[in-house]
């Protein structure tokens, strides 16, 4: 696998020392080639801070003639956004999550982007929809854009098991199947929330062939006016990319072994299938049981117990509890509504 494109920046800008300073400390780590901007920075709820804006981008200036080999990117979520941050000479632009969630907003982004050849990184929109993401990729084609990327930033579903916004692997590896050449990365600073996490789902990214991580360091994060626990400071992203390990693809040594363990995998989730099956059929056994003794079907108190009980054995067998609460929450749930089905027929 080549070397991982590394993104690194503030959450917000907040100050021409703050940018002075953080810009240094990563101009010193080889692994860095790109610096993120939160120039405009969108918050959820009013009155927070929303980066220091247009008055901060003499000082993008300033900075990348202190630093001609590095590139800077920043966020944009209107065409006014694009006019500056190409008047400004910011070497490539994303589409942030509340953006890529509105077709109109996109739209207004890749209109103002139409004819120029910067290059652009599209957010997933915060909702579990790949046709949202997909439709921001297209509406950047069509306007004439070919140096595009994705980013993945989690999405917030319910129950994120800890997460600031869950992960949901499976999304973007759908992403990639169904678009092979766009090059996808990784924002474990936004999926985690917690900057203990990190290194961790920064790795899980690597494992799955991500061609790069967007991480947010400031200074003194304990002191960012945003999102100050999932901030690295500049020597906690030095110790994340020492540690990081870049895997190998070459198939040639490892497929043998690789096919022997899919197999087992392939026979055990075969197993899997045939005993939920089996599961399906007693809990629609029982759903007659209830009708003819006019009982609910939803029963609190043994629920409860089956849960606890679950979870109990989870952590003998060597099992992350949140994991196997989620999967037996969606096991009943689905039972819950077979069961309701058959009490009305």
């Amino acid at each position: 696998m080549h070397s991982p494109l590394i993104i690194a920046g503030p959450c917000s800008l907040e100050s021409q020392d703050q940018l002075s300073v953080t810009v240094d400390a990563l101009s010193r780590l080889p692994q860095v080639s790109m610096i993120r901007l939160g120039i405009w920075k969108p918050r959820t709820m009013p009155g927070g801070f929303e980066g220091i804006g247009d008055e901060g981008l003499p000082w993008v200036k300033t900075i990348k003639q202190q630093h001609p080999d590095l590139k800077f990117c920043c966020e944009v979520a209107n065409a006014h956004h694009v006019e500056q941050a190409l008047l400004s000479g910011i070497d490539a632009l994303w589409i942030g999550a509340r953006t890529t969630g509105s077709p109109f907003a996109v739209q207004e982004v890749t209109e103002a982007l139409r004819g120029s050849t910067i290059a652009v990184m599209v957010k997933n929109a915060p909702v579990p929809d790949l046709h949202l993401w997909v439709g921001a990729i297209e509406r950047c084609r069509q306007v004439g854009l070919s140096n595009i990327a994705a980013i993945h930033r989690g999405f917030d579903i319910y129950n994120n098991l800890g997460y600031r916004n869950n992960p949901l692997w499976e999304i973007p590896m759908e992403l990639h199947r169904l678009m092979p050449d766009l090059p996808l990365i990784c924002d474990p600073s936004h999926i985690c929330g917690r900057r203990e996490w990190i290194a961790r789902v920064a790795q899980t990214a690597l494992d799955l062939h991500f061609d790069g991580l967007m991480i947010e360091v400031h200074p003194t994060p304990d002191d960012a006016l945003t999102d100050a626990r999932q901030q690295l400071s500049p020597k906690g992203l030095q110790s994340l990319l020492e540690n990081l390990v870049i895997r190998t693809t070459d198939e040639n040594r490892a497929e043998i072994e690789l096919q022997q363990q899919r197999r087992t995998i392939d026979t055990i989730d075969n197993q899997l299938l045939s005993l939920l099956s089996e599961r399906q059929k007693a809990s629609l056994e029982i759903a007659k049981i209830k009708k003819e003794a006019n009982m609910t079907v939803f029963q609190p108190r043994r629920w409860n117990e089956l849960l606890a009980d679950h979870l109990r054995q989870a952590e003998t067998l060597g099992l992350d509890p949140a994991y196997i609460k989620e999967l037996f929450e969606k096991i009943h749930s689905e039972s819950v509504r077979r069961q309701e089905e058959e009490l009305v027929k």
